[in-house]
């Protein structure tokens, strides 16, 4: 065998695996928005889901936001001494939390807790034939599984988002204010100085894209684990990596479309 052939072989194999998954993938997304009007009669489901999403996670999202804020705060803060008004860190705390820090940072939390968790529910439940019971007994898993995540998720990231976005400013608010004597009314006086709706909107936006890459990349990995436990591992650690990777591409390509 060449040296060529011994390149090209496995690059080969490599790029068909990559064309046919991401050919799988979409054919998956295509089944699930065929089921979406099906799923609304089990909305409960959506609603559980929901729950485990969304409430559950509040607390690691507060925590998260709360640092983000403050360490954000506490560089601007620093940065601008003794060149530019303090006022103008709320002002930049407030435009970076709503548009970046909170969207991107809340997804990346949830992509670890709650897309690893799901794609290992559902990988478990494909590598002990659970899903092909579902098909048997006529009960479609689009329907009762897979739809039902990825709407929870797409409603619950923006919430989330709100969430982080108060909690953020409030942790900013507190270290500039304790290391900086910046007041109350300075510190949101900057935020609000140039604040815009669209801007709040565009981190929205973002959350609700971010809930549908973590939750499609989870369920897709998940219906189709094989190979047992290592096969639930491996599941796992794409939707992971895929997540992240989406979220931090489409976090540029939505700056890039939205804030002109």
């Amino acid at each position: 065998m060449t040296n060529d052939s011994m390149i090209a072989e496995p690059l080969g194999r490599f790029v068909r695996r990559g064309f046919n998954g991401t050919l799988r993938y979409f054919a998956f997304i295509l089944e699930s928005l065929r089921n979406v009007f099906a799923a609304i009669q089990c909305h409960h489901l959506t609603v559980e889901q929901m729950h485990r999403i969304g409430i559950t996670s509040i607390p690691l999202v507060a925590t998260t936001s709360i640092f983000t804020g403050s360490i954000m705060s506490w560089q601007l803060s620093y940065q601008f001494a003794d060149m530019i008004p303090l006022t103008y860190v709320g002002m930049a705390v407030g435009k970076s939390v709503m548009t970046e820090l909170a969207p991107i940072l809340t997804a990346m939390v949830l992509a670890g807790r709650v897309g690893a968790s799901m794609c290992s529910e559902l990988g478990t439940m494909a590598v002990t034939e659970q899903l092909d019971a579902y098909n048997v007994l006529g009960m479609n898993p689009y329907k009762f599984l897979i739809v039902p995540r990825i709407s929870a998720a797409i409603i619950m990231l923006p919430i989330l988002t709100i969430l982080s976005i108060f909690v953020g400013l409030l942790g900013g608010f507190v270290v500039a204010f304790i290391y900086k004597d910046v007041t109350f009314h300075m510190f949101f006086s900057g935020v609000r100085l140039s604040y815009r709706d669209w801007d709040f909107m565009v981190g929205l936006i973002k959350a609700s894209l971010f809930g549908f890459f973590i939750s499609g990349y989870a369920c897709y990995f998940g219906y189709y684990t094989m190979n047992g436990a290592e096969g639930v591992g491996k599941s796992t650690k794409a939707t992971v990596v895929f997540s992240m990777t989406s979220i931090l591409i489409g976090g540029f390509a939505l700056s890039k479309i939205l804030l002109i």
